[in-house]
């Protein structure tokens, strides 16, 4: 008897990509139709859009039903997004999650998925041996990753050699488990999920991807890398020791996300996790 394989849902975070998203979702698509076997779903998570987004992935819908779309009238940022889109985990046997430009291709998250059994989390990574680097970042860009890199580190102590990387996979049981203790609502998002799977006990696996940086970023070095900054503090802060006193630094932080224009984020979540003895998997 062939083993059936397991359900997928993709999730997308948005906001205004109406010029880029349409051929990232029929690439998807097309491709998970002619190359995998198990139900695939494909849901954009849209925030804040001001533009025709929305109208472009109902376009695709037509004619591709599995692609389907949940819309935030507020910017709730990328990490509110899929903060959000995780709550649908039900839905599938794996959850996982690509950026909207289309920088890790179909076949790479399909790489993901084969790797499913082998780990709690799997996630995409740019900076081991075997990824494959179509276009690489600019030279301000990656000094920007790489200090922000050696921040995480210095903080969690995690050994991931690329948080950042847009392309993550999940066991529905595992998000089920952590989805509580994510708060972080902005780019910094990844670092929340890594750090809580990894208190939990939950294994995850890095493996290399391929990958193309692709124009019309809408990272901007200066704001987005003091929220980010802002957010791993905050997560760190969460969980030491001194997370008593933080309750004075509330209105401190409030006052830093509105100027910095940043999403709001979440309350702060329960700290005792699942350890591995108890974990569902």
């Amino acid at each position: 008897m062939s083993q059936v394989s397991p359900s997928v849902l993709l999730l997308i975070p948005a906001y205004n990509e109406e010029r880029r998203i349409e051929p990232v979702l029929r690439d998807y698509a097309q491709f998970f139709r002619e190359n995998y076997k198990g139900n695939f779903q494909l849901l954009v998570v849209t925030n804040g859009c001001r533009d025709n987004t929305v109208g472009v992935i109902n376009k695709v819908h037509s004619e591709f039903p599995e692609v389907s779309v949940v819309d935030f009238p507020a910017p709730i940022g990328k990490g509110g997004a899929l903060i959000e889109g995780l709550k649908l985990a039900p839905r599938a046997d794996l959850v996982g999650y690509v950026d909207a430009d289309g920088a890790t291709a179909p076949a790479a998250f399909l790489d993901l998925v084969k790797h499913a059994d082998e780990a709690d989390c799997i996630i995409g990574s740019r900076w081991i041996k075997g990824a494959i680097l179509h276009q690489s970042q600019t030279g301000r860009r990656q000094f920007a990753s790489r200090v922000f890199h050696a921040i995480v580190q210095s903080l969690f102590w995690m050994n991931i050699r690329d948080t950042q990387c847009g392309a993550k996979l999940l066991h529905r049981e595992v998000v089920e488990k952590i989805h509580s203790s994510l708060c972080i609502a902005d780019m910094a998002f990844d670092i929340n999920l890594l750090y809580v799977l990894k208190r939990a006990g939950f294994k995850v696996l890095e493996v290399p991807t391929e990958w193309t940086d692709k124009v019309g970023s809408k990272v901007s070095l200066g704001k987005t890398s003091l929220t980010m900054l802002l957010s791993v503090i905050r997560l760190r802060w969460i969980y030491s020791p001194f997370a008593f006193l933080r309750k004075f630094s509330i209105p401190l932080e409030t006052w830093a996300y509105r100027k910095l224009n940043a999403p709001p984020p979440a309350p702060d979540p329960v700290r005792d996790l699942a350890t591995s003895e108890n974990r569902p998997r």
